[in-house]
């Protein structure tokens, strides 16, 4: 039985994702489907950096902007629908392009994870999130990391409430972390055959100084007033996950200056970045690509040359 191909473009933020996936979606008639775990939320444009409709160039960008930040989301529910769009591009002869940043996403949709209903205990997750708002959430987060400090450094990126306590309530339900949980689950064959392409550079500081240069223009675009908004709304949870968000709050508070609240923007992007690159490298099945090396037009060329090299179904023949 043929698995169905894919494409997927990953690495850190600010690398050129989406500009890549977008040039090989015009060169090869595809549809992309959306690999991050913030772009999904409505509202959160500027922080999240999700691409304008002048970006897009027209072409159909899947699982991006359709949920509220009110509502609850899961790697398994997002499997569930990238596999439906992944079969709905498929199905209309056009070729599916994985783009995004968010590690778990990609590796549990590419790798066939399978996904078992875990118990849920209400006394148990009220009583963690008691602990949680008498420790805080750094107590919490050296819990975990005592027992699991994969999940630890994974959690402590977005620092998300909702997430923390249920790698603790998984904890204390099965005996297993969260990580060892992924493993087990992850002994499903993929369904899909993938040609993975990754963006990194080879001077780190490259990345860095792109990163710096693209938080100054979501200044410019009004990041600042987007935060407010979306504080004032009262999308606590959700904002607090997301990196342009939180680092703001303290000047909106009238606590810290907004030059220092930008500056920590930036390191805090820079080493979500980082964490990216640390997880991605893990999978010795990715072509990279140097940002600072090649030309994006060489970028763009050599990527499609794998996608050939690597595909004989009809998705390919459309390439010129």
């Amino acid at each position: 039985m043929m698995k169905q191909k894919v494409a997927a473009v990953i690495g850190p933020t600010a690398s050129g994702k989406t500009a890549l996936s977008v040039a090989l979606a015009n060169a090869l008639g595809g549809e992309i489907v959306s690999a991050d775990s913030m772009q999904i939320y409505k509202y959160m444009d500027i922080a999240t950096a999700k691409p304008t409709q002048d970006e897009k160039q027209g072409i159909p960008h899947h699982l991006m902007d359709f949920l509220e930040p009110t509502e609850s989301f899961s790697v398994a529910r997002y499997c569930e629908l990238a596999s439906d769009a992944i079969k709905d591009i498929a199905a209309r002869g056009r070729l599916p392009i994985i783009a995004g940043g968010t590690g778990l996403y990609v590796d549990a949709l590419l790798g066939g994870m399978r996904f078992e209903e875990q118990e849920a205990d209400p006394a148990l997750r009220a009583q963690i999130t008691k602990e949680l708002e008498e420790k805080g959430i750094d107590a919490m987060l050296d819990e975990i990391r005592a027992f699991d400090p994969d999940s630890a450094d994974r959690l402590s990126a977005g620092r998300n409430p909702k997430r923390i306590i249920r790698c603790i309530e998984v904890y204390r339900l099965t005996g297993m972390t969260q990580t060892q949980l992924n493993e087990k689950q992850r002994t499903n064959e993929s369904p899909y055959d993938t040609v993975k392409i990754g963006l990194t550079a080879a001077d780190r500081e490259y990345l860095y100084e792109r990163i710096d240069r693209r938080v100054d223009l979501m200044m410019e675009s009004g990041l600042l007033e987007e935060a407010r908004r979306f504080y004032d709304s009262g999308f606590s949870d959700t904002a607090a996950a997301a990196i342009g968000y939180k680092e703001l709050l303290p000047y909106l508070r009238n606590e810290q200056e907004l030059s220092v609240c930008v500056a920590s923007l930036k390191r805090s992007t820079r080493r979500y970045a980082k964490r990216q690159l640390t997880w991605f490298r893990r999978d010795d099945t990715v072509h990279w690509f140097n940002i600072d090396e090649l030309s994006f037009d060489t970028i763009v060329s050599e990527s499609i040359r794998l996608l050939f090299v690597n595909c004989r179904d009809e998705h390919c023949s459309s390439a010129e």
